[in-house]
């Protein structure tokens, strides 16, 4: 006979980032670098945006080989092997093919076989977005342990011929580990929308079905990135203070008791403004978009890895990541910070990673450790 009275409410799961890991290719590209090509100045950009340089790929690097190498750390620092994993989701724009998905690709370098994988495409939002999906699939029950990846090559997309738009942006990859966590700890609360009407204000017009490559595409500069930067830039400081406004309200945390806010790094002017309003201090705010420029999905996995790795974000600590991008697309999110600093691994341990054969070496379902 079924006793009501001792019937239990089943246990709400919450998920955690519990490892980080990223990387940056090795060609560097300063303000002084692009004057030489560009009609601009150091002053100028750095005026302007923030950035004094930006990196970009080099020797034939691939997107799905800078996600490798963020990946790797990120499972070394904790001793998780690929097949530890119970799924793989990468943001990205620029993936090494339309299809297969980048995902795809990473989880056979990583060794990772039998695991499912996927890309989500919301540009700037896209590491926020797959976050947030690594997040439902734990929450859920639907999986354990999750590996979510920003990682792009932007150089690939760029128009050297638009002063406005060439100087922002840089390669990268950073990765993020979720796995189940005890309360208080984890991801607390999520805010994450949309809004396809304006669409064409960050966007690149063609590579789709709706206007696949043509030699008359191809002169017009029509497979690199458009944006209107002006209105770009009050929807990003709209949006980026409503919500993360909405989640410390929500959670009744004052902004003064923050340990950390990270924002998307697309403009040093942006994130000022957000964060004036807000009445942070600086040593709430953490930005690297002086080194690395705009990565795109990769910016706030690269922010909480270095933020992480110099002490900024201790256990117990309230943060806040908040992005926007193309779409027009937002996401946030508030995490009580769970983990005690994690080991640092050596950057040579993944050096050689970086090949389109790399897979070759491993044999399915095993460690990445070559042997």
């Amino acid at each position: 006979m079924l006793n009501i009275g001792k019937h239990k409410e089943p246990k709400v799961r919450r998920a955690g980032i519990v490892s980080v890991g990223k990387y940056i290719p090795e060609g560097v590209m300063t303000n002084f670098d692009i004057e030489k090509i560009v009609d601009t100045s150091d002053e100028w950009i750095r005026g302007r945006t923030g950035i004094c340089e930006r990196h970009f790929v080099t020797n034939g690097q691939r997107q799905s080989d800078l996600a490798l190498n963020a990946s790797r750390e990120a499972l070394a620092r904790v001793g998780w092997t690929p097949q530890d994993l119970d799924m793989v989701i990468v943001g990205t724009v620029t993936p090494d093919h339309i299809f297969p998905s980048s995902a795809n690709t990473l989880a056979g370098k990583l060794g990772a076989i039998g695991v499912p994988s996927f890309d989500i495409l919301a540009a700037c939002s896209g590491f926020m977005y797959s976050l947030h999906q690594g997040m439902v699939s734990i929450v859920s029950g639907m999986a354990d342990r999750v590996l979510v990846v920003g990682s792009e090559v932007m150089s690939s997309i760029m128009n050297w011929q638009d002063r406005t738009t060439c100087v922002l942006f840089g390669d990268a990859a950073g990765a993020v580990l979720l796995e189940e966590v005890e309360e208080p700890y984890g991801i607390v609360d999520y805010e994450i929308g949309s809004d396809g009407r304006y669409y064409d204000l960050l966007y690149m017009p063609g590579g789709g079905s709706a206007q696949p490559a043509t030699h008359e595409s191809i002169d017009k500069a029509m497979h690199t990135l458009h944006m209107e930067g002006s209105e770009t830039f009050k929807f990003a400081v709209r949006s980026m203070y409503k919500t993360a406004t909405d989640l410390l309200k929500r959670n009744g945390v004052d902004p003064e008791d923050l340990g950390l806010f990270i924002g998307h790094q697309a403009n040093i002017r942006i994130i000022d403004a957000v964060t004036k309003r807000l009445k942070l201090r600086d040593d709430q705010v953490y930005n690297n978009i002086n080194k690395y420029g705009n990565t795109t999905s990769a910016t706030i996995p690269l922010c909480i890895h270095e933020a992480e790795e110099q002490g900024m974000i201790k256990k117990g600590d309230w943060v806040v990541l908040v992005s926007f991008g193309a779409g027009l697309t937002w996401a946030g999110t508030l995490i009580k910070w769970g983990i005690d600093p994690l080991p640092s691994v050596a950057a040579a341990e993944a050096a050689d990673a970086a090949s389109d054969t790399y897979s070759e070496k491993l044999k399915p379902g095993r460690d990445w450790v070559k042997r």
